[in-house]
């Protein structure tokens, strides 16, 4: 499997970017943006600094006072329409994803199809802004909660998913009547001024306010102002824990809301009675796909110990036919990690894992260097684990799955939840007592609790998220929406009279 050149590479970058209507010689600068495909760079881009970000949320703002008086179903025009040129650009976006993450070309289309379908939620939800009626004690009141625009919405995104996070809260916000300023990735620019200049055409279609989508190229100095800024009102940001230690604070001290998406270390319980070949599918994909570099990446399988041994037997033999290598070629399921740093961490947990009992039974190599030395390929990893140590209550992003047996279900459930993070979890079982208790309120701590699927491949209809130092936000379905709006409680005499709530009596 030939490594593709840089400069092939680069053609079908600039290729995609084009068409997606990226203004390529404004975006040229001099701050490469690598590909993890070869580990070379794709194309040099403008970078903005912080004293960028003030100017871009006071343009925000003036959208927001426009935008807000807009009727939310036709809002939902804008959204709908912005939805159509994701699906009419989609191997075009799917493309750039590819370029910048190393997903598969199946995984980096599903990502994009994902922004479609949030589009579509999002044009429904334009019509469904509910609030409710509620039963006052005062003869002659009505008493009702009505839900508002909130105001500039800022989002921080990682690189694993460097379209769909924006998606979930764009297409949600702009129906709420809220504008997006999006710090992306430093390492994904191409796919955040794609889609961005995906929004700019619809805008421009809808006559929409010019400045409700604006993306900000930068580092860690522009991601710092668009936390610190007094207008933005919600800052949803996606990252590590170590991130959201940061940024929580900050929000909160200036009164802002913050909404956090952040680490995951994810387990699968695997009961007596589970179907080890649907267990093995679901496995296999939630931990190896997209090199492990999902929040949702199944990091943990705990099995009992009746089944422990013919499931890792069988994990180890569909490890050893992944296929590893470049995404750009069909039939690859493994691609490359996103750089050095992620191969380091990999092999720092590898080699504390042996330290602290494990076995690593498949996995853990090096692929392809000599092929592309920059560039960095591995085999999954497989590690049977005597028990939860330090090393598995981390989270390493990268393809390692800790193997662990336990005796009784209450044992298993509490080692799912003795990690720090909280976000998506799953049981494989054909019991259904066992279901019901893995999702009873004594049962998963996590945001995500499935049956009989993997940790990975949410939908966008149910609301993604998770709990403990996973940051407790919710982005995306259900009512995720409330989170970009303000509620206001009404009440409406119409009695002609003034009686007092709690039969309190002042009288004049």
């Amino acid at each position: 499997m030939p490594i593709p050149t840089a400069e092939e590479l680069s053609r079908r970058a600039r290729d995609a970017a084009a068409r997606c209507g990226v203004d390529l010689d404004a975006l040229a600068g001099d701050s490469p943006v690598t590909s993890p495909v070869n580990g070379r760079p794709l194309l040099s881009v403008r970078r903005h600094t912080a004293a960028d970000v003030e100017p871009a949320v006071a343009r925000a703002g003036e959208a927001f006072a426009a935008w807000r008086t807009v009727p939310a179903p036709l809002r939902g025009g804008l959204v709908r329409r912005l939805g159509e040129l994701l699906r009419a650009h989609a191997d075009d976006l799917a493309t750039l994803v590819t370029l910048e993450v190393g997903k598969t070309a199946s995984e980096a289309r599903g990502e994009v199809q994902e922004m479609v379908d949030v589009c579509e939620f999002a044009v429904g939800l334009s019509r469904q802004l509910y609030g409710r009626t509620i039963s006052s004690e005062r003869p002659g009141h009505r008493l009702m909660e009505t839900w508002h625009p909130l105001g500039v919405v800022g989002v921080i995104s990682a690189f694993n998913f460097p379209v769909a996070v924006w998606s979930w809260n764009a297409a949600i916000a702009l129906v709420c009547g809220d504008p997006v300023v999006w710090k992306p990735s430093e390492l994904t620019p191409l796919t955040a001024v794609a889609c961005t200049a995906l929004l700019d055409r619809a805008v421009a279609d809808t006559g929409a306010p010019a400045a409700l989508g604006q993306v900000l190229l930068g580092g860690a100095d522009v991601g710092e102002a668009l936390v610190a800024s007094p207008g933005v009102a919600l800052l949803s940001a996606t990252g590590s824990t170590r991130m959201g230690r940061t940024v929580g604070p900050r929000v909160a001290d200036r009164f802002g809301r913050a909404l956090l998406e952040l680490g995951g270390n994810n387990a699968a319980i695997v009961t007596p009675s589970a179907d080890l070949d649907l267990t093995t599918r679901g496995v296999v994909f939630s931990a190896a796909g997209t090199a492990g570099q999902r929040c949702t990446t199944m990091r943990r399988v705990i099995a009992h110990v009746d089944v422990v041994d013919a499931l890792t037997d069988r994990l180890v033999e569909a490890y050893r036919r992944l296929p590893v290598g470049p995404p750009t070629d069909e039939g690859t399921l493994v691609g490359p990690l996103i750089h050095a740093g992620a191969h380091t961490a990999m092999q720092e947990a590898l080699t504390a894992a042996r330290e602290q009992g494990g076995t690593v039974v498949v996995g853990g190599g090096r692929r392809l260097a000599e092929e592309a030395p920059d560039a960095w390929y591995v085999e999954p990893a497989i590690v049977r684990m005597p028990g939860q140590t330090d090393v598995v209550r981390q989270e390493t992003f990268a393809p390692v799955l800790y193997v662990l047996p336990y005796r009784t279900l209450e044992e298993a459930i509490a080692l799912n939840n003795d990690v720090p993070q909280g976000l998506s979890s799953s049981i494989f079982t054909s019991d259904q007592a066992d279901a019901e208790r893995f999702l009873a309120a004594d049962g998963s701590d996590c945001g995500i609790a499935n049956v009989n699927i993997g940790t990975s491949g949410a939908e966008i209809g149910g609301a993604f998220g998770g709990e403990k130092q996973t940051g407790g936000g919710r982005e995306s379905g259900s009512d995720a929406w409330r989170g970009y709006m303000r509620r206001a409680t009404n009440t409406v005499n119409y009695s002609g009279e003034l009686p007092l709530a709690q039969g309190v009596e002042f009288p004049l």
